[in-house]
């Protein structure tokens, strides 16, 4: 049974938790697993943005196929619906049109590299992403393209294993300019507020989603 679970961001890690996350029972990470040292090793899952040119960039690198930790993970999650971003790729052409590529989609590839591997392929479905966009609303973001994946993951975790104790490290809510992140921050301030999660090594304060 998974009782303390770890989401573990690409910001900066604090001094002396390495041990505190190698020490859960469920560990994920994101992308590159730029948080794999400093923040601990202990992978059990990696979030990938499995569309644009992250989702490129993973698949085409022997360097990130060989990574310590993405050769550890069990799992695999692509936190981003293809039913969902397919559905935006001719509203953002019209907003966006510098994000042509945004919306490429490598799910089946990631799904490929998990058949190869060994490893379970999680799709996050945009119920999800949809859920949290409403959420998001209350604190009135400015416009915005798409939650991050940090947060996307956060809302899955939080409704996937509802009785683990979840924990936040390394998440700055900083980043990419078309994420929501201040909203992002409040919201996760308020799950924090509800005894939902909680930031490692702090207790009211928020510290992250560079990452994702």
């Amino acid at each position: 049974m998974i009782k303390k679970i770890v989401i573990v961001g690409n910001g900066e890690v604090g001094e002396g938790q390495a041990g505190i996350i190698d020490a859960a029972d469920f560990v994920i990470r994101f992308n590159d697993c730029r948080s794999y040292g400093a923040g601990g090793s202990r992978t059990d899952a990696v979030a990938v943005c499995n569309t644009g040119r992250p989702a490129k960039a993973m698949l085409g690198s022997p360097e990130w196929r060989a990574h310590p930790g993405i050769i550890a993970a069990r799992e695999i999650w692509s936190a981003r619906d293809p039913e969902k971003f397919a559905a935006m790729r001719a509203p953002l052409a019209v907003s966006h049109p510098e994000l042509d590529d945004f919306c490429d989609d490598y799910t089946e590839a990631f799904g490929a590299f998990c058949a190869e591997t060994g490893k379970r392929h999680v799709v996050i479905g945009k119920a999800v992403h949809e859920a949290v966009d409403a959420s998001l609303s209350a604190f009135a973001p400015a416009p915005y393209v798409v939650p991050s994946s940090g947060m996307i993951v956060i809302v899955e975790v939080l409704n996937k294993y509802a009785e683990a104790e979840v924990m936040l490290a390394g998440f700055g809510h900083a980043g990419w300019e078309w994420h929501p992140f201040a909203a992002e921050r409040h919201l996760v301030d308020s799950y924090i507020t509800a005894s939902r999660l909680t930031r490692l090594g702090e207790k009211t304060l928020v510290s992250s989603s560079h990452g994702a």
